[in-house]
């Protein structure tokens, strides 16, 4: 990376990981503070706790429409100033209801996809991997830190402390916009610069393995927003007090954090990643289980070590399938198919507030129960998905052509052993491949053009 690409890539998972900490920082506590507020009930703290990932799901795509036509930092800064305003409301707010409403504006400001391409506009084609690697880390820490500081924050001044940090954390926001972030030549991002043509969402939602990995997000970010509206009330339990809750989750994420490191590995170099992520889903299906079926007797040990199951299995999925979305969508068709799976991952952060709160009703082991029945259902999904092929983008010169002649080559190139996939642009006389290396026939490749 250069200085500008370097300087883009690092305030920019800046500014996405202290917004994302903000939101974070709710789960460990709100469960166990929330009957402070007027008219609390088990279903609306579940939306309250879920409702930003409704408004998230809601925005994502206008906001990166809005984007192009009237600029990125513009949005970004828009997205930060709803985040702040949502973070004063819930602040300020003695009842439930006007919880809802700060939460919701807090998500109204979905920024996520404006970040993002705002990044792809800073950076080289042969750079954006790794932009992306720096967020996802970033955001990851971010994780981390979030259930380390909402308890110790929370035990300190209340669910109200973690909202006004989260209004400061809107602040630090905007000022790495405009004191850190490198503006865009301009012109770039409200056009294509090069790259294969997109394709329709329609396409993409009828890739199936896609729509697999769709369901697991969803189930996978309802099961854990689902949980924390019960697990601080087994640590309460089990001895655990309100305050000291983030000294627990401090060595059981390290734990998690050093176990998925291996699973990854292992993954990747022998191309095990279907056999890891069933191997994920099912630890998450069994710690469910185990809670619904023991949660009266739990000790602080036990506990301890189901949430290092969970976090382990978790990670281990969060870090991977947005890995396999990208390896498995068509190369005209990345970006549609991430924009699916984040909707499809903050649509399942709203459902399990909805249905942890709804479910709370009738006893924790009813809502174990039903997150372990989901996982299973996940793991059934899961089990018909067909390992990946590793496949690498290959960009070849061709001679450029009408819209016609371009299809009828592209055919013409994915009949080529090792080519899985060929997109041309006739006007720009360039082939966007997705390629299988290790079977690739070069030679015939070459005399196709």
């Amino acid at each position: 990376m250069n200085p500008v690409e370097r300087r883009a890539a690092f305030s920019l998972a800046l500014i996405y990981a202290v917004r994302m900490l903000g939101l974070f920082m709710i789960l460990p506590v709100f469960a166990i503070y929330a009957d402070r507020y007027q008219g609390a009930t088990p279903v609306l703290i579940g939306v309250a706790v879920g409702i930003y990932g409704l408004t998230q799901a809601l925005f994502q795509i206008p906001f990166g429409l809005w984007s192009d036509r009237f600029g990125r930092h513009r949005l970004i800064l828009i997205g930060l100033l709803l985040f702040a305003a949502g973070s004063v409301m819930a602040a300020l707010a003695e009842s439930i209801v006007a919880v809802i409403a700060g939460r919701a504006v807090q998500g109204a400001g979905a920024i996520a996809a404006v970040v993002m391409a705002l990044g792809a506009d800073l950076t080289r084609d042969a750079q954006r991997t790794k932009l992306m690697a720096i967020i996802g880390g970033c955001i990851g820490l971010s994780f981390v830190l979030a259930f380390i500081a909402g308890p110790a924050l929370a035990g300190w001044g209340g669910t109200e402390a973690v909202f006004w940090a989260n209004a400061g954390f809107a602040a630090l926001g905007i000022l790495v916009l405009y004191a850190l972030v490198p503006r865009a030549p301009p012109g770039v991002g409200t056009q294509r610069t090069g790259g294969p043509p997109p394709i329709g969402l329609r396409q993409v939602l009828g890739n199936v393995e896609l729509r697999r990995l769709d369901f697991g997000v969803f189930v996978l970010h309802m099961t854990v927003t689902a949980n924390f509206l019960a697990v601080p009330w087994l640590l309460v339990q089990a001895g655990v007090a309100q305050a000291d809750h983030g000294w627990l989750y401090l060595p059981v994420l390290l734990a998690s954090l050093a176990l998925m490191v291996p699973m990854l590995v292992f993954a990747e170099r022998g191309g095990r990643t279907r056999g890891v992520m069933l191997l994920a889903v099912a630890g998450i299906a069994g710690a469910e289980l185990w809670l619904a079926l023991g949660w009266r007797t739990q000790s602080v040990y036990v506990l301890a070590a189901m949430l290092v199951v969970f976090f382990t299995m978790f990670n281990v999925l969060e870090a991977s399938m947005p890995s396999l979305v990208s390896r498995i969508a068509p190369p005209a068709a990345k970006g549609a198919a991430m924009g699916a799976f984040s909707t499809s991952q903050f649509s399942g952060a709203f459902a399990g507030g909805l249905l942890g709160g709804w479910l709370l009703q009738w006893g924790m082991p009813a809502l174990f129960s039903a997150l372990a029945v989901c996982a299973l259902a996940w793991l059934g999904v899961a089990w018909a998905m067909r390992a990946p092929r590793k496949l690498t983008p290959y960009t070849l010169k061709v001679p450029a052509g009408d819209g016609r002649s371009a299809s009828e080559f592209a055919t013409r190139l994915k009949e080529v052993r090792g080519v899985a996939d060929a997109v041309v642009v006739g006007d720009e006389g360039v082939a966007y491949l997705q390629v299988d290396k290790s079977v690739l026939d070069e030679s015939a490749l070459r005399r196709c053009c």
